[in-house]
């Protein structure tokens, strides 16, 4: 079975976000496959998913502090400044960290670790919405 979908994710602060429960939300289909992969692509340039530790908030806050701290906004060296002195930091924070997840699902739902869940990267000072692919293939319990 194959199914995908858009989903928008509601504007948020600059910083890193679990959305793992708005990703479930959006698929309920997730609950009929014993066995496959979820894909999960963000189509922006400025932002950026990752997976990591699910409770402690202070690891979220940690993480911008890191990447504010190795790529900061508004470098000297940068020439592309189009929509402000966070514009081409948000660029290289999305490519150091990436647009897509590939997750395994078993049994109806996602095979995270424990104390893993899905975090939106926002990178820049006001971004507005952001749109997500999600792809979701494998086996039902039909198709065994």
């Amino acid at each position: 079975m194959w199914i995908q979908k858009e989903i928008k994710i509601a504007e948020k602060p600059r910083g890193f976000h679990l959305i793992t429960k708005d990703i479930l939300s959006a698929i309920p289909e997730l609950a009929n496959i014993k066995v496959g992969l979820m894909n999960i692509f963000i189509r922006h340039t400025s932002a950026s998913l990752t997976v990591n530790e699910n409770v402690s908030s202070d690891v979220r806050r940690d993480f911008e502090r890191h990447f504010n701290k190795i790529v900061p906004d508004g470098a000297d060296y940068f020439e592309h400044n189009y929509e402000g002195d966070d514009d081409m930091a948000a660029h290289i924070k999305s490519s150091m960290i990436g647009q897509s997840l590939n997750i395994p699902v078993s049994n109806g739902k996602l095979n995270l670790g424990t104390w893993q869940g899905i975090y939106l990267c926002e990178h820049r000072n006001y971004s507005g919405k952001r749109s997500l692919v999600i792809t979701l293939w494998g086996e039902t319990d039909e198709q065994t």
